[in-house]
């Protein structure tokens, strides 16, 4: 058993899965945190920063998928993803909230539906690199989900310093804990069921990102109106991560 969750957990060798992180673009927006109360559960209390709750959609491609004890299955073990998120935090430990997770691979869209209970959507997405930009195109096709499209191109740019405790870069990123409420309970979910998971990685190696398009109804499709403004933007260097652990709180 792993010991009580904490902010910052340690690398163990009890895990449940392994991954690859890459290609990957926080963009975010201050809210009032009034705007996201009602999806999350009453369990959980939105988090802020200086007064300010924050709505990121975050693209990237995972890889190198591999459950504990299992070698990586070709065909499988990639997928690309899209999500909107926030943040909460119960007891006191800092987590994300998704809002959803669209995906390209069928069987991982069931899997972490089924196993780890997140709100993942099926989805086309395509997440491709030209002179030294990156571009993600993606639509929505889950059947019964609010349509959603996405395309999006950005430059990664200078290496930021590493974030530190108590700034708004980490804040937005550093995140080792989940909290899901079931993949077709996640919004506005009053019940008791309430999963937090646990992840592993190193720090960040963020970058300063500029964009040169931006055309998104992935938090429209959620009944929020469109963020006002352009987004604060972090481009990510590639990492590894450990699924450690996902729990019932």
């Amino acid at each position: 058993m792993l010991p009580d969750f904490s902010p910052t957990p340690m690398r163990s060798r009890l895990h449940l899965m392994r991954q690859r992180w890459s290609n990957l673009l926080f963009a975010h927006w201050p809210v009032p945190p009034e705007l996201l109360r009602p999806y999350l559960p009453a369990r959980l209390e939105v988090d802020t920063f200086e007064g300010h709750a924050w709505l990121g959609v975050v693209p990237f491609t995972m890889s190198h998928i591999r459950p504990l004890g299992l070698p990586a299955v070709p065909g499988l073990s990639a997928l690309h993803e899209l999500n909107v998120r926030t943040y909460a935090t119960l007891d006191g430990v800092p987590g994300v909230w998704f809002l959803s997770l669209d995906a390209t691979q069928p069987l991982g869209v069931w899997a972490a539906r089924t196993l780890f209970h997140l709100p993942y959507l099926h989805a086309r997405i395509s997440l491709t690199e030209a002179a030294g930009s990156l571009r993600a195109v993606a639509e929505r096709t889950h059947r019964g989900a609010a349509p959603a499209t996405f395309a999006a191109t950005w430059t990664p740019g200078a290496t930021l310093p590493l974030a530190q405790p108590g700034t708004l870069a980490y804040f937005l990123t550093e995140r080792y804990c989940l909290y899901t409420a079931g993949a077709d309970l996640q919004q506005g979910v009053q019940g008791n069921n309430l999963w937090r998971g646990r992840l592993w990685h190193e720090p960040w190696t963020l970058r300063e990102a500029t964009l040169q398009e931006w055309d998104s109804t992935l938090v429209e499709s959620h009944g929020l109106p469109t963020p006002l403004g352009p987004p604060l933007l972090y481009a990510a260097d590639p990492l590894d991560v450990q699924v450690q652990e996902l729990r019932r709180v």
